[in-house]
């Protein structure tokens, strides 16, 4: 991650939250976007400007504007604009469903896109998605990317039946390893003849073996 260019939309939690693990990876996050336009940062978001996301959020204002109004000479806002505007390595729509359509993802391809990643649920259009995989660029499914989400409930489950609470450390391993596993079941049965991984079969086989092996397991086939 050391050094890429990541374009988000939204500045809500997910995007919010993907902001900050990106920096820490040492990622750059150039754009953020809203429902009136997008905001270029060429320099990478800052931790202040992270900060501020949640003020943005919280003002009920809904316009992404607010981030170039608070930081001028850092976030240059371009209304009626998506993020996927802005040349980027990794693209990650983090905001609603159907987000990101096809001519969205030529756009991305036309720039050098070199990843996809849907944080959001069902974030990237069909036909999107077809474009990206066409052009062999790694596109990660939200099953796969937003299982996070899950997963930490799944953790906190956990906790509870155990009576006890683990350090944001130990959540933060356990997660680690329930993602590295998702990542490996998706190229275990994703890959293809080529040798490349389509994540989306990968994640949909995975997801089925997972049902299966339970149902089998507990006798019910």
């Amino acid at each position: 991650m050391e050094g890429k260019r990541i374009a988000l939309s939204g500045f809500g939690n997910v995007a919010w939250g993907a902001a900050t693990k990106a920096i820490e990876l040492g990622a750059k996050v150039v754009a953020i976007s809203g429902p009136d336009g997008v905001c270029e940062i060429p320099e990478g978001i800052t931790k202040e400007m992270i900060d501020y996301m949640l003020d943005m959020r919280a003002s009920n204002r809904n316009k992404v504007e607010d981030m170039a109004t608070k930081f001028p000479g850092q976030a240059k806002f371009t209304a009626g604009k998506k993020a996927w505007i802005v040349k980027c390595d990794i693209a990650m729509p983090c905001a609603f469903q159907n987000e990101l359509a096809e001519e969205d993802a030529k756009m991305l391809l036309a720039n050098g896109v070199k990843y996809v990643a849907e944080v959001s649920n069902m974030g990237c259009q069909p036909a999107a998605i077809a474009a990206i995989q066409a052009a062999k660029v790694p596109f990660g499914p939200g099953k796969a990317v937003n299982a996070g989400g899950v997963a930490t409930s799944g953790l906190e489950i956990c906790q509870n039946a155990e009576h006890r609470n683990w350090t944001a450390e130990e959540v933060d391993k356990n997660l680690h390893t329930i993602m590295n596993n998702i990542y490996d079941m998706c190229v275990e049965h994703g890959r293809e003849a080529d040798g490349h991984i389509n994540y989306v079969k990968g994640a949909n086989i995975a997801g089925f073996m997972r049902v299966a092996k339970a149902m089998v397991a507990q006798g019910i086939i």
